[in-house]
């Protein structure tokens, strides 16, 4: 699957969700710091996700904390019950999400069909009125609010947990 059928992808769903969301378009970025530039008129939490796993490489997981936090690895190692947790290889990104580095997006929870990634979501991003991702591409921003994106979530079926990260 390319990317613009990745990107498409996410539209049917959220749209087969009866979600509505916002469309921002903007050059490729990689990077928090490179996107800042394209955010200044999205409202809400523009999102950060990490995609880490743990130290034997057999739990993968999904971390979204707002884009100015930074996580600190040791401890959420320790509030996850882990040994140990490191990025996770492109090669992983890929196999269990679908996805490509620069690309990392909670939508692609559509393309985990055995449901091996848990989700870590800030619990401070509750409080958000829209929250912010790429849609499996990062020539594109898409918002929806924060209850919508925990109905996203309940439809994908990945275990999820809420941390004060």
């Amino acid at each position: 699957m390319n990317q613009t059928q990745k990107e498409k992808r996410v539209y049917e769903v959220l749209e087969s969700l009866g979600i509505p969301f916002m469309r921002h378009e903007h050059p490729p970025v990689y990077t928090v710091e490179e996107a800042k530039q394209h955010w200044q008129d999205l409202r809400g939490a523009r999102c950060k996700n990490l995609f880490l796993r743990n130290k034997k490489g057999n739990r993968h997981y999904l971390v979204i904390i707002e884009h100015s936090k930074n996580a600190d690895l040791r401890k959420l190692t320790e509030k996850l019950g882990e040994d140990r947790l490191s990025f996770g290889s492109a090669e992983r990104l890929q196999r269990f999400l679908g996805l490509e580095p620069g690309a990392v997006s909670p939508f692609g929870l559509i393309f985990d069909a055995k449901k091996e990634v848990t989700v870590v979501v800030d619990q401070e991003l509750r409080q958000a009125e829209r929250v912010h991702f790429h849609p499996n591409v990062n020539t594109v921003t898409i918002g929806l609010s924060f209850s919508d994106f925990e109905k996203f979530l309940a439809w994908a079926g990945n275990p999820v947990r809420y941390l004060t990260i």
